[in-house]
């Protein structure tokens, strides 16, 4: 079991974890996707799993697979608003009063998976200027899930219309360059600047490199503060290799300092989700 990160009981416990996935296996999935799910995997089942490992809270992320069919992760965070939040996959033309029902649905940020695409959507053009605008006044931030290769253009374009942004997966470094790369090197910048989190999650989509490096320079860069864990549960595509134990031990590897533990697993989700 993992250890308490409270003192005297003068902090509330809470630990969230910022990524997760739920999903049903004959909900309509979209064209052209990269997975898509092996069994059903519910709300219900993944607050259990919670409670087993004393997490209190946690962020629902929409797959890529449903596209902007967001009804699944709406049921849930309907029938769990004390405990969970979401990130939607929206179409760029969204309605500023569609917006403003996610938000009051429990959706706080706006997920751009853009993973594997060949013809990347215009992120620097007037309709997702618009959507990023829109996403700011809302309270809402992006999160970006784009390999680390196409990371600094796409990036630069999100953070100049002055919106939060969460990177997925440490900002999926480029294996070859690691910490070097510019992908990397663009997202340590947004950290430094304070307008830019990072998930410290799923190290196995690092292409085989170890995470710890890529957590240590992140810590350098802005601190605690400015990053969250996730579980990146059920792991699609690596369900065989991983379990939620084997996450927080993890976890506790990379960031062994409890205090900046309590910080990433409460303080900034707190502050970017709401809970």
């Amino acid at each position: 079991m993992h250890s308490s990160v409270s003192t005297a009981g003068a902090e509330k416990i809470i630990r969230v974890d910022s990524h997760t996935h739920i999903m049903l296996r004959d909900a309509e999935l979209v064209a052209g996707r990269h997975s898509e799910p092996k069994r059903d995997i519910t709300a219900e089942e993944l607050l259990a799993l919670f409670d087993q490992h004393g997490i209190t809270h946690g962020v629902l992320t929409q797959p890529s697979f449903y596209g902007t069919d967001n009804a699944l992760l709406l049921s849930a965070l309907k029938r769990y608003p004390d405990r969970l939040r979401g990130t939607a996959i929206v179409a760029p033309d969204i309605a500023e009063q569609a917006l403003a029902g996610l938000y009051s649905g429990g959706i706080r940020g706006l997920r751009l998976n853009w993973l594997r695409k060949d013809d990347l959507p215009d992120a620097a053009g007037k309709a997702y200027q618009r959507l990023f605008g829109l996403a700011r006044e809302a309270g809402m931030h992006i999160e970006l899930y784009i390999e680390g290769a196409k990371m600094p253009q796409v990036l630069r374009s999100i953070r100049h219309s002055g919106v939060a942004v969460v990177v997925d997966h440490f900002g999926s470094p480029e294996p070859d360059s690691g910490i070097n790369g510019e992908g990397f090197q663009a997202v340590l910048a947004g950290v430094r600047d304070g307008n830019t989190w990072v998930k410290l999650s799923a190290p196995y989509r690092l292409g085989g490199m170890p995470a710890d490096g890529y957590v240590q320079a992140l810590l350098q860069a802005g601190g605690p503060s400015q990053l969250m864990w996730g579980s990146d549960w059920p792991w699609v595509s690596h369900e065989d290799t991983q379990s939620y134990a084997q996450c927080l031990a993890d976890f506790e590897r990379w960031v062994p300092d409890a205090r900046q533990r309590l910080t990433i697993w409460r303080d900034t989700p707190q502050r970017l989700f709401g809970f």
